[in-house]
């Protein structure tokens, strides 16, 4: 079966060269490329022992369609978000580590389009006194207002699960307070 592997890895190795477009080819060229490799796996070509790999790799990626190729369309833009979802886990690291929790808290996901930014800017340069008070206040209060709107709704979910009966007579004793119209 060593032949096969062999076989196998050498495939990937041929994917992995045209995917680097190491000559800067546009996305349609790099498409053409990979769609004639591809070609190579049809099912008849392939051993045995690789068929239901090459099958299932064949149809996951043309599942992907032209978007797989949209990288190389938009100049700058990377081919994987594998540095992104690193940058994540550092943040979810930290936070980890602040909190003494083992995973990140909750709060992350609710404050995580102030958190995260923060975290990472705080990491990059120093903030100053100045530049916290160019901070517009109006815009300060609105965000906070999101932030504490999101808390509120969060809260209320937890103390349905937490004490579902208090909160359904709470709920029956306001509806008992509106009055219908006859």
């Amino acid at each position: 079966m060593w032949a096969e592997v062999r076989q196998g890895a050498q495939w990937v190795r041929q994917a992995s060269t045209i995917l680097d477009n190491a000559d800067g080819a546009s996305a349609h060229t790099v498409w053409r490329r990979y769609e004639e490799w591809l070609q190579k796996l049809e099912p008849a070509d392939v051993p045995e022992v690789l068929r239901p790999s090459a099958q299932h790799f064949l149809r996951v990626t043309r599942s992907y369609g032209d978007n797989l190729f949209y990288c190389y369309r938009v100049a700058g833009l990377p081919r994987t978000n594998n540095a992104l979802e690193q940058t994540f886990g550092r943040v979810r690291y930290h936070e980890r580590r602040a909190s003494g929790r083992k995973v990140a808290s909750p709060s992350l996901v609710t404050d995580g389009s102030v958190r995260v930014p923060a975290s990472l800017y705080t990491r990059a340069a120093l903030v100053t006194v100045q530049m916290l008070a160019s901070v517009s206040h109006a815009r300060w209060r609105a965000r906070r207002a999101d932030l504490e709107r999101q808390h509120k709704a969060r809260r209320l979910r937890c103390r349905f699960r937490k004490h579902p009966e208090h909160y359904l007579a709470i709920l029956e004793q306001d509806v008992d307070k509106l009055t219908l119209l006859s």
